[in-house]
């Protein structure tokens, strides 16, 4: 069988397999481990915060130094999809539909048939996480808890996200607020209950203010990345609240993005104090420091080298911002965000294949040392 027909074949059958965050991804990670006979596999096995079962994996073969690879398991939900998500229909142009196609479970199966195609000799690394699009729990468990990984003394780590096959040397790593006001639910023309909308609106303006601040504002923008501002985005929530109830609870949610040239704790103070003057609750939930690699970084030179395409920075975040712990990281990957997170998730099987031989050029080439 072919690299391109191995490929392809995997990620239809990890497509096939539903593995949204909010449900366990144990089928997946089993299907994986099959694929990988003689790798030391380690599992690491955790709850997640709704008691749903997780497992994140570790593989390694060969000897300490050189480069891992790393993708996650989990996928959005399956919001506005009129056609089955779990398909993995190839239509007549080679391209792989179904949700995971493209983020990531097509490039999971390129880093797995990469890796097991490799000389023996390479030292090659596996970390497959999960919880990648909700809380990066795996890639905190990778870092925290994996004995392969800390044993494999990585020179660098290769995040397979889509980029065009663009060595990505940066990104953006978020803060996520949630802000829940409270009221008293009664039927509305009563008069005796308490809107938590009242409480929550105040709040949301002065969100609106920041929101502004970041976008038009010079001083907060970096011409690194495109766009130059940070992302402050905001899903609000009544729970189902009928509209002749008064509501009893009322949550914000606020994705704030920003690059390592931004210091976020302004923004954390603003939106601290502006939920202090509504009365309403605030938790922020912080993931790892954005990851940033100098243009001339030897990971990133190497990447660059073996691509033939220059390096960049995207405003999206991956489980980079968690595993540079570990080692460098660079993300490089097959296909392109332009239909991720959307009903028409696809990627073309060409792009997948033509990613095993690149990254079993950067992992021999990342065995012999980074300059």
């Amino acid at each position: 069988m072919t690299d391109h027909d191995a490929t392809a074949r995997l990620a239809a059958d990890l497509i096939r397999i539903d593995s949204r965050s909010s449900l366990s991804n144990l089928p997946v990670a089993e299907r994986l481990e099959a694929e990988l006979p003689g790798f030391a596999i380690e599992r690491l096995d955790f709850t997640d915060a709704n008691g749903v079962a997780k497992r994140c994996l570790v593989a390694h073969r060969g000897g300490p130094g050189g480069l891992a690879l790393s993708g996650h398991m989990d996928t959005v939900p399956d919001t506005g999809w009129t056609d089955d998500p779990w398909s993995a229909r190839v239509d007549d142009a080679g391209v792989l539909h179904g949700l995971g196609s493209v983020d990531m479970k097509g490039q999971v199966a390129a880093c797995v048939i990469a890796a097991r195609g490799l000389s023996a000799d390479v030292p090659v690394t596996l970390l497959i996480t999960t919880d990648e699009e909700t809380t990066k729990e795996g890639a905190r468990i990778i870092v925290e808890q994996s004995t392969l990984a800390r044993d494999a003394k990585l020179a660098g780590i290769i995040v397979a996200e889509p980029t065009g096959l663009v060595p990505v040397r940066g990104h953006r790593a978020h803060i996520a607020f949630t802000a829940v006001a409270s009221g008293v639910q009664a039927h509305s023309s009563l008069g005796i209950g308490r809107n938590a909308n009242w409480a929550l609106i105040p709040f949301l303006a002065e969100m609106k203010t920041i929101f502004e601040t970041l976008r038009d504002d010079p001083a907060w923008h970096d011409a690194g990345y495109s766009p130059v501002f940070s992302d402050f985005n905001i899903i609000i929530d009544n729970h189902g609240t009928a509209v002749n109830v008064t509501v009893p609870v009322a949550t914000a949610r606020i994705k704030f993005r920003y690059s390592r040239g931004i210091d976020p704790s302004p923004i954390l103070a603003a939106v601290q104090a502006a939920a202090d003057r509504a009365g309403i609750a605030l938790h922020m939930a912080r993931e790892g420091t954005p990851p940033e690699l100098p243009a001339d970084h030897p990971l990133i030179a190497l990447a660059v080298a073996a691509s033939g395409r220059a390096t960049a920075t995207v405003p999206f975040g991956t489980d980079a911002s968690e595993l540079s712990v570990l080692a460098p990281c660079v993300i490089l990957g097959p296909g392109t965000t332009a239909t991720a997170h959307t009903p028409h998730e696809c990627v073309a099987l060409a792009e997948l294949a033509e990613a095993v031989p690149l990254y079993r050029r950067l992992l021999t080439e990342g065995a012999r040392g980074l300059a």
